[in-house]
Formats: C-alpha cells, sequence, structure tokens
C-alpha cells in the first residue's frame, strides 16, 4: 500500500526534478539571479539612499515621518 504524497511534497519533487534535468536553463537562472542582485542590492546602495535616516537622525524614524505626513496633509 503507497501513501499518496501531500501537495507541497509533490511540488517540490516537481521543481526539484526540472532543475535537476535542466542544462541551459540553469545558466539562464544564473543569470537572472545575478540581474536581480545587480537591481536590489547594488542600485539600493547607490542610488536610492536612506533620506529619512539621513533627516531624522537614529532613533527618530517614526516622528519625521508623522511631522511630514502632517504638514503635507495641511497643505492640502
Amino acid at each position: 500500500m503507497t501513501k499518496k504524497a501531500g501537495f507541497w511534497s509533490r511540488a517540490f519533487h516537481l521543481y526539484y526534478d526540472g532543475f535537476r534535468e535542466m542544462t541551459l536553463g540553469k545558466t539562464l537562472w544564473l543569470v537572472i539571479l545575478i540581474k536581480l542582485f545587480i537591481i536590489f542590492f547594488v542600485l539600493k546602495l547607490f542610488f536610492f539612499p536612506n533620506h529619512i535616516k539621513q533627516e531624522a537622525g537614529a532613533g527618530h524614524e517614526a516622528e519625521y515621518v508623522s511631522e511630514q505626513l502632517e504638514m503635507r496633509l495641511s497643505e492640502e
């Protein structure tokens, strides 16, 4: 008598077997992962600085955001 495997187990084995049999796909996944690293790490570091921490100082981020929201809502 064989036991029916659960959904998550079958899904895992489907992808595991698929990736194991890949040849060109492994290279493509490596390229995708490198691009994601560049997008989310390198660009974040150099082009999207943390303005809240710079303007408010350490530990006062919530107060700064609250003040900015109140100021912008009062301008409307």
